[in-house]
């Protein structure tokens, strides 16, 4: 409808202000989002945030409220019927476009927050967020599983690596350039697939695309994202186009992460859709067929009104409390198997596959012999199985039981990355190339400008590391800069136990 008007057909129907205004009850109800005008008398009774904010706009304009908690395309995959036509723009008075009263405030982000040059380092983002987010988005973004043990663990443990300088090189020039999957990016970061990102800023994975193409770095979009993918990817060309003009580069890639729905058929679609909008590859998640228990999530209400897109899932509470994770990853089948790389393969023939959530070498061999393209070491920034592997452990347990896998497939690894020594260590063991969550959402607390301040710290950091240990491209790392001593008896040496043999088929039928 709209500018969407097809030529030749019928033009909209004009409705007025009066008209509109007369539709405002639970059995009669229109409201205008966008300067659309829509009848949801039917879906008030099915609106998963309930009727209340339906009823709270009812006959007003509902566009400024709808764009607080949903993606500007879901509304148009309203059946056509429910469309009426178009706001009568001549027929508008102040008395009718004035906010209607608020229910309840929200917990709001603060606006209290340093300003963006004052911070130095990823550590600084972090504490921004901490003092201006939202009750609830603090709560989403920091916490992990059970007693957050992995997560803390993932960030120690690059502290206890040790780096071993080499000196009186010629280091005045430094590349920080690579390829990941063929694609050509400044450094070797990637912004990792993360969930909700409008409860941390209005534009979310759009304004993370719109950051990372500014730095000539790849995003990772969620399954989970609180825009579609279509959107994030418009904002991700609509910033390319801008640079272009101003003499930018290239155009960065854009990959997807899935969650595999139980309904097939539901990731069969999306997957197509990936496809059409020229996503460079698929991260599919495989570490979490369930949601880890995250209490610090649990225990501040979710909003509602709050969805995912892609996903069809709305945030809701229960008794167990309001973690947006448990909540809204209900649609993920957990019955995802190895033998699910062949169908994956069928829906989106010649695009690379990266298995994300590996964490052991026996894993990693088996994702190379199915053939994928490449493997993501991540434990969900602890935030699935607590007590899990720190991820740079893993990496050296490849390293130490399987370094075939680095000849035959990509690695990228995450979790516990705040420092260019962090991504120097992950590289000199093996890593192509590092992705970053909570670090990202952080910076979005700042809009891409935010991102590209967070993103030109750490190359800069990365920047100096190298320079510092001898080397000038990313094709000069290796083992020998890092010293692995301290951790190094963390790291298994086989699939068995060291001393514990029984297994538990064996051991059932003793007891029989």
């Amino acid at each position: 409808m709209g500018a969407d008007q097809a030529a030749g057909e019928e033009a909209p129907r004009m409705v007025s202000v009066a008209e509109i205004s007369r539709h405002r009850s639970l059995d009669d109800l229109w409201l205008v989002v966008d300067g659309t005008v829509y009848d949801l008398t039917r879906f008030a009774h099915e609106h998963p945030g309930g009727a209340a904010p339906l009823l709270q706009h009812a006959g007003k304009d509902a566009s400024a409220a709808y764009a607080e908690v949903h993606s500007p395309s879901l509304i148009t995959t309203l059946p056509p019927s429910a469309r009426i036509g178009v706001l009568d723009q001549a027929t508008l008075t102040a008395e009718w476009a004035a906010t209607p009263p608020s229910q309840p405030p929200r917990a709001q982000q603060s606006t209290a927050k340093p300003p963006l040059e004052t911070l130095l380092n990823a550590r600084d983002f972090a504490a921004a967020a901490q003092s201006s987010f939202s009750p609830k988005a603090w709560a989403f973004v920091s916490s992990a599983a059970t007693d957050c043990l992995t997560r803390d663990r993932n960030a120690a443990t690059y502290r206890e690596i040790g780096l071993r300088p080499r000196v009186l090189r010629d280091v005045r020039d430094v590349d920080l350039r690579t390829r990941v999957l063929g694609c050509a990016v400044r450094a070797p970061i990637f912004c990792a697939p993360t969930s909700m990102g409008r409860i941390f800023h209005g534009q979310g994975e759009r304004e993370i695309g719109r950051g990372c193409q500014r730095c000539g770095i790849p995003q990772c979009v969620s399954t989970s994202a609180s825009f579609s993918l279509g959107e994030v990817v418009d904002a991700v060309e609509e910033e390319w186009g801008q640079g272009k003009e101003e003499g930018g580069g290239k155009a960065v890639p854009v990959f997807f992460q899935l969650y595999v729905d139980k309904d097939r058929r539901k990731s069969e679609k999306l997957l197509r859709v990936v496809q059409d909008r020229g996503v460079k590859a698929i991260f599919v998640t495989v570490d979490t067929p369930v949601i880890g228990k995250r209490e610090a999530d649990e225990r501040v209400k979710s909003d509602e009104s709050l969805s995912a897109p892609m996903s069809g899932v709305q945030a809701k509470n229960d008794k167990k409390g309001g973690s947006l994770g448990r909540l809204m990853g209900s649609f993920i089948d957990a019955s995802l198997t190895w033998d699910d790389i062949a169908w994956l393969r069928k829906q989106v023939p010649g695009l690379p596959i990266v298995l994300k959530g590996i964490q052991t070498a026996m894993d990693a061999v088996k994702a190379m012999e199915f053939g994928v393209d490449a493997i993501y070491i991540t434990n969900h920034g602890g935030r699935s199985l607590d007590t899990s592997p720190a991820t740079i452990l893993v990496l050296l347990e490849l390293q130490k039981c399987c370094p075939q896998v680095f000849d035959r497939m990509e690695v990228y690894i995450d979790g516990g990355i705040t420092r260019g020594t962090d991504i120097f260590k992950a590289l000199c063991l093996g890593a192509r190339a590092v992705g970053i969550g909570r670090g990202f959402l952080f910076a979005l607390n700042y809009g891409k400008e935010g991102i590209e301040h967070f993103v030109n710290i750490l190359t800069d950091e990365l920047a100096t590391t190298m320079q510092m240990c001898g080397v000038t491209s990313l094709d000069q790392v290796h083992p020998g800069l890092v010293h692995t001593g301290a951790i190094d008896h963390l790291v298994p040496g086989s699939e068995e136990h060291p001393y514990a043999r029984w297994r538990p088929k064996l051991r059932g039928t003793s007891r029989l």
